[in-house]
């Protein structure tokens, strides 16, 4: 690595540990034992979370050559929804809130995970697979699922609406424990497949056409990593709820900080970029706004802006 970057990634991890100590140590008033019990799950949640975020969007943008896309173009996040929604219109708010076993976080994920794979099953094992009909079909079955979301919401209890939309906002504050290995399992062993493919992405950077002139086999590979990423994003998702703009911001802020195209850099650096926005966003939520808002918002309204800002400036240099 250059000077540069590694005075960056020198920087990151030194910013990084200070606004962790500072989110475990500030206003605790002397209860330091409830207080890291309290915020290191957070703390856990934040890493894996940005781990999942940060890799899963970057992999993306890098196999369909587009840096406004987000892996939530898959129906994901609209699904994670829907499922939320038919849960607690069938079964019930008070029910739904219960349960917090294992079980259910991971049948939260193979619900959102084994859809994906249905759409990358017939729509990439043609012998020209079609990746922009994949995110089409992805983008209109997320109508869809939004479609029947709202209509099943408008027609059920109130207090049953009330109970559904602390569900479907995401929230590090009711993260539950017994989520967090299971989590970790899924998203570090994805992580650690996207990294040690990272030369692989590396030359796909260059365009689907000269991956297969260089000897990668271009459809398996695609496969291969629109899995891990609806993996990543799956299970990040069932954790804490959706988040739309995080990924966008972390990885497009990483390519104009880094400026390479090497995705050894990129994954790790986006990987601290999301976790200090991340643990920043809480530490001003809780001591600034005195949890007047959540950070979930925070991401939303910054990704937004910085997504209409990007938008305007590409397409001024386009004149």
């Amino acid at each position: 690595m250059g000077k540069k970057i590694t005075s960056l990634f020198l920087l990151l991890v030194l910013l990084v540990i200070g606004v962790s100590i500072g989110y475990l140590t500030i206003n605790t008033y002397g209860n330091w034992s409830f207080a890291w019990a309290l915020r290191s799950k957070k703390i856990m949640a934040f890493i894996l979370v940005a781990l999942a975020t940060s890799s899963a969007t970057v992999s993306f943008q890098t196999i369909t050559q587009n840096q406004f896309l987000t892996p939530s173009v898959l129906g994901l996040d609209s699904l994670y929804v829907l499922v939320q929604t038919v849960l607690f219109f069938l079964i019930g708010g008070v029910t739904m809130l219960q349960q917090t076993g294992t079980s259910f976080f991971l049948i939260n994920v193979a619900l959102m995970v084994g859809l994906s794979q249905l759409l990358f099953f017939f729509l990439l094992r043609k012998e020209q697979p079609n990746l922009f009909l994949l995110l089409m079909t992805g983008m209109i079955l997320g109508t869809l699922f939004n479609s029947i979301s709202t209509f099943l919401q408008v027609v059920m209890d109130p207090n049953e609406y009330d109970l559904l939309q602390g569900k479907l906002f995401a929230s590090f504050g009711n993260v539950q424990t017994g989520y967090l290995i299971p989590a970790a399992l899924l998203i570090g062993c994805c992580w650690l497949f996207l990294f040690y493919k990272r030369h692989y992405l590396d030359v796909f950077h260059l365009g689907k056409d000269q991956a297969t002139n260089l000897g990668i086999e271009t459809k398996r590979f695609q496969f291969a990593i629109l899995c891990c990423v609806s993996l990543l994003t799956g299970t990040a998702t069932a954790l804490v709820g959706p988040i739309t703009f995080l990924g966008f911001i972390v990885a497009n802020v990483s390519y104009r900080l880094f400026a390479t195209y090497r995705h050894g850099v990129l994954l790790v650096g986006s990987f601290l970029i999301a976790f200090l926005f991340l643990t920043g966003g809480q530490l001003i939520v809780e001591q600034v706004f005195g949890w007047n808002t959540t950070v979930s918002v925070v991401v939303e309204f910054t990704g937004g802006i910085y997504f209409i800002t990007k938008l305007i400036r590409e397409r001024k240099e386009l004149r």
